[in-house]
């Protein structure tokens, strides 16, 4: 007579819901990676039309900028306008040779973006002989980044991954400029701390502890500072989480030693990648830095500064430039402020610190009040759109005013540069987009601290728990 014993119900209903937890997230995972990579091609032929035989002197197109002029999406690009001007049409390594000249010019290498991101145009150069060879291998260093963002975000919210894979943006600005290294630091810091909070089956505790995990999502946010600075934002509301972390058996005792480990850990990350530049080139280094702070708030740098202020300063006159010189800053400052004041009552209500809200509430501070918002921005805070429950009227009204800047604002840049009669559709669309946006950042600033997160990402993050709801949410 054999032992064997037919599998309890219980154990049965398990392994089915296991294999059917498997199969749902293989489909999302299926599904958004097959939209991010229609989103992308999409995003690489509408891009690739401002490229291409003839080629004019030091391997500039003949079609840059315009392209098709009839073509809905504009086919302006930064990685092919940046071919010239920076060297690195001329394969120069970027800071180490260079400077800035008293009118603010750059030469030697420089290029105005953190040291990574330098990095990343000089391998985008090696071999490229055009503008358009140096956007098709920038395109093969964007896209890996692309796919990973999409996995994180799915695994995190599941099929409300769409709104990044499946919505306009991808298209618009995948391959615009060098955003999606740094979105991905920022994302993969949220990845694991919710990793890292899970229990493992094995062990029954947690597979990182929290310092842990916030000192190495505090490494990806250091480098995510030298590529693209923002990042580096959300250290202090990690570390305030870290800080205010319940770890004593339900005693509330705050972490100063771990809120310093985060912290020191995206310092020493900072310094770790700056300063072979720094010994090597320092010019060239601070050259960068220094045309940051002599740029202006002008047409190109599409801000609330120039198309609000401006009007009511009478032009781009010396008071204009003052004015957006310190008001610019003291209200980052401001904003910043008030996120973190936000975050702390939100703990002091509710027992956890909001970091990843206190974060989106950040950037978008930054993003409204900064001198600088290109279009691509709208990649910084569309990771949070999907981490965060925002009302769906709030990302609907931010994506359409997003397309409507995307299609006007780079006509309007062909219009001054040749002069031509301005039309009205498009002056129309770059003001409704500069504001809709304007009007939305607003609201992140005081509705994403208070916003929850998304599921399985709110239950990851929240403590205690069992094994066996890790692997339910694993699967689900």
């Amino acid at each position: 007579m054999s032992d064997a014993r037919p599998a309890s119900p219980t154990r049965a209903s398990r392994f089915s819901t296991a294999l059917a937890g498997r199969g749902n997230m293989a489909l999302i995972l299926l599904v958004s990676l097959l939209t991010t990579t229609v989103a992308m091609v999409w995003s690489y032929s509408a891009k690739i039309a401002c490229g291409g035989a003839p080629f004019l002197a030091e391997g500039r197109s003949a079609h840059w900028p315009v392209g098709d002029p009839n073509a809905v999406i504009p086919c302006y690009s930064d990685l092919m306008y940046l071919w010239l001007g920076r060297d690195i049409n001329n394969h120069v390594f970027p800071y180490i040779h260079g400077g800035i000249t008293p009118d603010g010019k750059l030469f030697g290498g420089v290029v105005e973006y953190p040291v990574l991101s330098g990095m990343f145009m000089w391998l985008g150069a090696i071999g490229a002989h055009t503008d358009t060879e140096f956007f098709q291998h920038s395109v093969w260093l964007l896209a890996p980044f692309g796919f990973a963002i999409t996995i994180m975000l799915a695994l995190m919210t599941r099929w409300y991954v769409l709104w990044w894979a499946a919505t306009p943006p991808l298209v618009l600005y995948a391959f615009h400029n060098w955003e999606l290294p740094v979105v991905a630091t920022a994302v993969g810091a949220v990845a694991v701390m919710a990793w890292g909070s899970t229990i493992s089956p094995r062990t029954g505790d947690r597979r990182l502890s929290v310092r842990t995990a916030a000192i190495l999502a505090a490494i990806l946010l250091g480098i995510g500072f030298c590529l693209k600075l923002y990042p580096g934002f959300f250290v202090l509301p990690l570390a305030a989480y870290v800080l205010t972390y319940d770890t004593d058996r339900g005693r509330r005792a705050l972490d100063w030693v771990g809120a310093i480990w985060v912290a020191a850990a995206a310092a020493l990350t900072v310094i770790a990648v700056q300063l072979p530049f720094m010994l090597l080139g320092f010019e060239g280094w601070k050259a960068a830095l220094s045309f940051q702070g002599k740029r202006k708030s002008d047409v190109d740098t599409n801000s609330i500064w120039y198309w609000g202020l401006r009007h009511l300063t009478g032009g781009q006159n010396d008071t204009y430039n003052s004015l957006v010189g310190v008001l610019s800053p003291m209200l980052i400052m401001c904003a910043f402020a008030i996120s973190i004041y936000l975050g702390w009552r939100t703990y002091q209500r509710v027992g956890t610190f909001p970091w990843i809200g206190v974060s989106a509430s950040m950037l978008a501070g930054f993003m409204v009040f900064h001198k600088v918002h290109s279009p691509q921005y709208t990649l910084w805070i569309l990771p949070f759109f999907v981490l965060l429950k925002v009302p769906w009227p709030v990302i609907v009204g931010y994506l359409a005013a997003d397309v409507a800047l995307d299609i006007t604002i780079f006509r309007l840049f062909g219009i001054l540069t040749t002069n031509s009669p301005m039309q009205w559709w498009v002056i129309t669309g770059v003001n409704i987009g500069v504001w809709v946006h304007a009007v939305l950042l607003f609201y992140g600033i005081l509705g994403f601290v208070r916003a929850p997160l998304r599921e399985p990402l709110a239950t990851y993050l929240r403590r205690p728990r069992s094994p066996e709801t890790d692997r339910e949410l694993a699967l689900s």
